[in-house]
């Protein structure tokens, strides 16, 4: 299954990605908590045309936690960002930044399915705090299709409050 090639969208519209995202699941991730709860990415534009990524979310704990990144666009594949979370003083460094790649939105850019091409993270997101559950197992499908394992899916508790850090 994991042979299978992964697929960024052809074409994004930056402007409308921008904004607050609600985590509604993800693939385990090494450096976040499986019991985050309110998981919210905000991506905003900043004037050398980076984009700074500002996540946020409760740990297990209940204690606030936020990592801010900035995420490069990559000009052949619109579909597709470079992000790195490392201090602002280190991301010069080569092969410091991780792919981020857009595997689907929707026409209004409210639900957006985003991984690697590796197969190893994904996450659902949308711009509300809770998603129709026809419309989370449509973009699921869409992950599986393209070789992701959803066995060990974690699907992010949200009670709407975007978490102050």
């Amino acid at each position: 299954m994991d042979d299978q090639v992964v697929r960024s969208v052809p074409a994004l519209e930056l402007n409308r990605y921008l904004g607050l995202w609600f985590e509604q699941g993800r693939l385990p991730l090494r450096y976040e908590d499986d019991e985050a709860r309110d998981v919210t990415a905000e991506y905003t534009l900043a004037e050398d045309g980076t984009v700074t990524v500002d996540n946020r979310c409760l740990d297990k704990d209940g204690k606030p936690q936020r990592v801010v990144g900035e995420a490069v666009p990559d000009e052949e594949h619109p579909g597709r960002l470079r992000v790195s979370f490392l201090p602002e003083k280190l991301r010069w460094l080569p092969f410091t930044r991780a792919d981020y790649w857009v595997l689907r939105v929707d026409a209004d850019y409210r639900h957006a399915l985003v991984g690697t091409p590796d197969h190893r993270y994904l996450w659902l997101l949308a711009r509300e705090p809770r998603i129709d559950p026809a419309v989370a197992e449509d973009f699921l499908r869409t992950a599986r299709d393209q070789g992701f394992d959803l066995e060990p899916w974690i699907t992010t508790p949200q009670s709407g409050t975007v978490v102050e850090a």
